[in-house]
């Protein structure tokens, strides 16, 4: 995976291929995003013999902690060839709001 920022969003790239589009699940929260899933497993050969097995199976899930606060209405997401795209904007931290000061 991938996290990069520019001044306005945080950018993740996840690489999750052979996973069906329907089996991923995407959450964020203002501190983390998690990823989450299932890789199905292929049918296998009945005569063949595995000289070398290294894809995983089953149930996978990775949260990702974000390096500033981020806006978690303002997200979008794309999933194309095994390639999970997540774009969060950040909160803008340099607003001034103004207090006003009542008498007592």
């Amino acid at each position: 995976m991938d996290i990069f920022e520019t001044p306005e969003e945080i950018m993740i790239w996840a690489e999750i291929s052979g996973v069906e589009k329907n089996d991923l699940d995407l959450e964020i929260n203002s501190r983390a995003v998690k990823v989450s899933g299932i890789r199905r497993e292929m049918s296998r050969v009945s005569n063949g013999t595995y000289r070398l097995a290294e894809i995983q199976y089953g149930r996978f899930e990775r949260i990702l902690y974000l390096p500033s606060p981020v806006d978690t209405e303002v997200v979008s997401s794309t999933y194309a060839n095994g390639l999970l795209k997540v774009r969060i904007a950040k909160l803008r931290l340099d607003k001034v709001h103004k207090i006003p000061i009542s008498e007592e």
